[in-house]
């Protein structure tokens, strides 16, 4: 597979000849879905809770007497029946949402996802992509001259110049390759990366 390489001005300039098993494997889209929900699921911090009848701050007089009202018998607001009242079967912070996947399914999900980015022209390689001094201005300069508004920088080794420049850029994520990971690749779509990482990934996947 080979990759568009630009310069500062997006311009292509040359292009580079890619390893098929990291950018050009055919595009599983079962695969890509199971690894991107893992992805997802691992992410998630369990700390959700509800309460029970038992834990919800609620009166424990009877509401009305048991026979006579013609109403249904109650015995206090805290039922989960009850408007207010505790939860049948609540989620407690212990949960688990973890999926397991195995690695060699995580690097060919990634390598898929990498390849189906080369095949519709997303992924832009670029010699190097350095900052002089950490101004968000300075980044987000370049980055409009090269065309990109939203987009995932990829570089072999990300400095504090770039990080720091990046950080208020809601529509700019920087990391290295192995940093990388299913979900931000199909988010942003775009992909910008050094010539350095594009060896650190065939090395990886």
């Amino acid at each position: 597979m080979d990759l568009t390489v630009i310069n500062e001005q997006g311009q292509q300039i040359s292009s580079l000849a890619a390893a098929d098993e990291t950018f050009g494997r055919d595009y599983n889209e079962a695969l890509v879905h199971q690894v991107v929900t893992a992805f997802q699921a691992n992410a998630r911090s369990g700390n959700r809770a509800q309460k029970t009848r038992a834990e919800v701050s609620a009166s424990t007089h009877k509401p009305w007497r048991q026979k006579g009202t013609g109403r249904a018998r109650s015995g206090r607001t805290s039922s989960p029946i009850w408007r207010g009242g505790g939860v049948t079967f609540p989620n407690k912070p212990n949960e688990n949402f973890t999926h397991k996947v195995n690695r060699k399914m995580y690097r060919a999900g990634l390598a898929a996802i990498l390849s189906q980015l080369a095949r519709d022209g997303k992924i832009k390689v670029v010699e190097s992509l350095g900052i002089d001094s950490p101004k968000t201005r300075l980044l987000a300069d370049k980055l409009k001259s090269m065309g990109y508004g939203k987009v995932m920088i990829i570089a072999d080794s990300v400095d504090d110049n770039l990080w720091l420049s990046s950080r208020n850029l809601p529509n700019v994520y920087v990391v290295e390759p192995h940093q990388a990971d299913p979900w931000s690749l199909v988010k942003f779509g775009n992909v910008l990366i050094t010539k350095a990482a594009v060896k650190q990934f065939e090395e990886m996947v």
